[in-house]
């Protein structure tokens, strides 16, 4: 006897079609699975065979073959316990072959035969449903599966109750899709933050633009509290890019909230963090911080903290948008579109440019922790702000005293607006688009290239000063770039400036 039926397995954010046949022949009784399993895959039998009799059915005391084709592709985890189990029992006459040609099925295996989640449900419910079948998915997938259900997607919590629903003998409700609705935001205020006008201008802009953003001062400054503010004042995902986050995050094996979905993420690794948990990898590539980031905020802290080896893997991905692992098996590709925000201290005591506390550094300590970031990197940064130290007075300041976050996201969705009418966001604009959208008067042209000479600015730090300039012109509702919004986009590169033993030089910023 041979029975088909059909499940998905995982590579990186897609989910190939796999094929389970199952054939039983005679012979001594004995189960072999064949079509590259891993470690895992290959100790489903014991699971299946415990499922089965301990649900009531029969299992062959035949010779058992289970083909999971195609055969090149790796197979890995307890995604396909519940397709072995199904297709063990249509090949032995307990279920009918026919109810299982227009099913697909995930889903692990308890002795009991209860079922468990899996991870990867969300990419296979939309591959399912391109291969018009319809997905059979754990209760414990349901919520993720919502987001994608289209009357297309069952759920079971026990193998029993999927064998009736083959059977005819008591259907499956359909998984409901997920009702579209307001984005809640579930991220601290922006009107937490005492004093710090010109840095709270800066995540508005960074914001607005998803430029790439450094925050550079003294300890306790409030750096990591701005940071934390960025995703409150990012507008909600539309419905690809949320979906396009929720699946790697599936096949991350962290939960998908359907209340926030819409939501960008927001990564904040530790500094001790290596190059594989950064952008991804493993012997089974598995997706990094920067990929979990995607359409979101990675949040560097203690920047010159990291590894420099490990900080040079972000110069690819920042401007690709994408990372693509390579394995002897197997070639993954992850997005990656996510908007650095990072921060640091000015010295490795922290506390050059204090007011009140002495820099205890040698000019050679300064220079070396400075340089733990290469120019190279240093340039992917739009925006280079200080965060300086606030007096007593602004801090006893009464909570809430500052803009809320509401309100700099209005002006932040009206900058965006203007943008995308355009084509893309700022931050991403490049070659013909740059020149048409950040076209320059001669009087700020000349002012530019002045500031290029005496700043010794790179061709792409430059770019980066007309993208920051076109975004501080559309937060102004400006069509065209003016001198003001120039100076201000200047006043922003604070690092392409020598380091020095005293305290920066203050910006004069025109807002």
């Amino acid at each position: 006897m041979l029975a088909t039926i059909h499940t998905r397995a995982r590579l990186g954010v897609s989910a190939p079609a796999v094929t389970v046949e199952v054939h039983l022949s005679n012979g001594l009784p004995a189960l072999s699975i064949v079509g590259l399993p891993e470690t895992a895959v290959r100790e489903s039998k014991d699971r299946v065979r415990s499922a089965l009799l301990n649900a009531g059915f029969e299992f062959p005391a035949r010779r058992i073959t289970i083909n999971l084709a195609p055969a090149d592709l790796p197979k890995e985890g307890g995604r396909f316990d519940l397709a072995i189990a199904l297709g063990i029992l249509a090949a032995s006459g307990q279920l009918p072959p026919e109810s299982l040609t227009t099913l697909e099925c995930l889903g692990e295996l308890a002795l009991d035969g209860t079922l468990r989640p899996v991870r990867g449900v969300l990419p296979a419910v939309m591959a399912a449903r391109d291969a018009g079948r319809r997905m059979l998915v754990p209760d414990d997938n349901r919520e993720e599966a919502s987001l994608a259900a289209a009357d297309d997607v069952y759920s079971a919590g026990h193998l029993l109750q999927v064998c009736e629903h083959l059977t005819g003998t008591e259907r499956l409700s359909l998984v409901p899709a997920m009702e579209p609705g307001p984005a809640p935001v579930d991220a601290p205020d922006l009107a937490d933050v005492r004093g710090q006008h010109v840095p709270r201008r800066a995540l508005e802009i960074a914001a607005a633009g998803g430029h790439n953003l450094l925050l550079f001062g003294p300890p306790g400054t409030g750096k990591s509290m701005l940071a934390s503010r960025l995703p409150g004042l990012l507008p909600a995902l539309g419905d690809r890019e949320a979906l396009d986050v929720a699946c790697v995050h599936s096949v991350a094996g962290l939960p998908v909230r359907s209340g926030y979905w819409r939501q960008p993420p927001y990564r904040a690794p530790h500094h001790t963090a290596s190059a594989v948990a950064l952008v991804g990898g493993g012997s089974s590539p598995r997706p990094g911080e920067i990929s979990l980031a995607h359409r979101g905020v990675l949040f560097l802290d203690e920047l010159p903290e990291f590894d420099r080896k490990v900080l040079e893997v972000l110069r690819e991905p920042m401007e690709s948008g994408e990372i693509v692992i390579s394995r002897a098996a197997s070639q993954v590709t992850y997005p990656a579109r996510f908007q650095v925000i990072a921060a640091m201290n000015p010295c490795p005591c922290g506390y050059l440019g204090h007011p009140t506390i002495d820099c205890q550094c040698a000019p050679r300590q300064i220079t070396r922790y400075q340089s733990r970031l290469s120019g190279p990197l240093l340039d992917r940064f739009d925006l280079h702000v200080e965060v300086p130290v606030q007096s007593g007075e602004i801090l006893m300041q009464a909570s809430g005293a500052g803009e809320s976050s509401a309100a700099v996201r209005h002006r932040v969705e009206s900058a965006r607006s203007r943008a995308l009418a355009r084509g893309a966001i700022n931050a991403s604009l490049s070659g013909p688009d740059l020149e048409r959208h950040c076209e320059l008067d001669d009087e700020s042209s000349a002012m530019l290239v002045m500031a290029m000479e005496r700043l010794g600015l790179s061709a792409r730090a430059l770019h980066r000063i007309l993208r920051v300039a076109r975004t501080i012109a559309d937060l102004a509702g400006h069509e065209a770039i003016e001198r003001s919004h120039l100076v201000e986009a200047l006043g922003y590169r604070k690092l392409d400036r020598k380091p020095s033993r005293s305290a920066p030089a203050p910006v004069s910023v025109k807002l």
